[in-house]
């Protein structure tokens, strides 16, 4: 048995030691590769875990962030909104301020107009009427009219205008509506109360059923409530709403009346007299107004009905 397996080892020894060397050198390059291939493998797997942890704490940072942003944002947001409910009755009134100075100034404008009109029609027709009464006059007295009474042509530049002065007991003659009332207006807006005041007081003396009157009045009232006299500014509001219905002051008068009421201590006649003027006048900004008063205040701008149970 030995014998015979001794020439199988001698021939198997033959064949291994009888291999190319070239194929013992791309097997060792085979090993080379993959050792290579496996340590590259392993790095990749490294890098890739650190990248996902550094990727993580980029992900938590950039949240944290965004939280941060979030949360400012709400913030501005809240103080800004706390800003406009504390400056909006105060933008609002400067507004419609603003807003009445101007149609009190467009108002008084096309009054001038008017005069100035009126004015030259009158001296138009004086021109045209002054050859015949020229004529008349070597004949005799002045030819009379239907009602027996002397024709005479109305003097250079005079002009009726649309409401008379009140008759002062023939002492003093009337101040010009226009001129008086701009005057009072200015003397307001410069803070020089007293003397607004008296200025007011002479338009509605002298012109007492003029719509200029109703702005005086409520000037006046202006003057009253700014110097803390808050009876007195509802007197004069109470004036604008019942004998000038129509004018354009009357929202912002009714405004200033709740507010005076308020300002007393009055808080359901107050709140009753911000309701009615939203009912009277709802588009108005001074309506718009009277709705943010009574929300601030808590109260409801439509009341409960009464329930009658029989």
């Amino acid at each position: 048995m030995r014998k015979s397996l001794l020439p199988a080892a001698a021939v198997l020894l033959l064949t291994i030691t009888g291999l190319p060397p070239r194929a013992h050198a791309v097997a060792k390059e085979i090993i080379e590769l993959q050792t290579q291939v496996s340590q590259l493998q392993d790095l990749i797997t490294q890098m890739k875990q650190s990248n996902d942890e550094r990727m993580g704490v980029l992900l938590h940072m950039v949240q944290q962030n965004v939280d941060s942003i979030s949360r400012m944002t709400t913030q501005v947001n809240t103080m800004q909104q706390a800003m406009s409910s504390q400056n909006e009755n105060q933008q609002l009134s400067g507004q419609m301020q603003a807003l009445n100075d101007s149609v009190d100034e467009l108002k008084t404008r096309i009054g001038k107009l008017d005069t100035t009109l009126q004015s030259i029609q009158a001296q138009m027709q004086n021109v045209q009427n002054q050859p015949a009464t020229g004529a008349m006059q070597p004949a005799g007295p002045a030819p009379t009219g239907p009602n027996g009474m002397a024709n005479s042509a109305p003097p250079a530049g005079s002009a009726t205008p649309p409401q008379a002065p009140a008759n002062d007991g023939g002492n003093l003659p009337a101040p010009p509506l226009q001129q008086t009332y701009q005057a009072a207006l200015r003397d307001y807006n410069s803070a020089k109360y007293d003397l607004s005041n008296s200025e007011f007081s002479d338009v509605i003396k002298y012109y007492p059923q003029d719509d200029l009157a109703g702005n005086a009045h409520f000037y006046m009232g202006e003057i009253a409530y700014r110097q803390g006299k808050y009876s007195q500014a509802v007197k004069q509001y109470d004036v604008v709403l019942e004998q000038f219905a129509g004018n354009p002051k009357a929202p912002a008068a009714q405004l200033r009346k709740g507010e005076s009421l308020l300002q007393t201590q009055q808080r359901d006649a107050g709140a009753q007299e911000l309701r009615s003027l939203i009912q009277r006048y709802p588009q108005t900004p001074e309506a718009a107004e009277a709705r943010s008063k009574l929300n601030g205040m808590g109260i409801r701008i439509n009341p409960k009905p009464t329930a009658y149970h029989q």
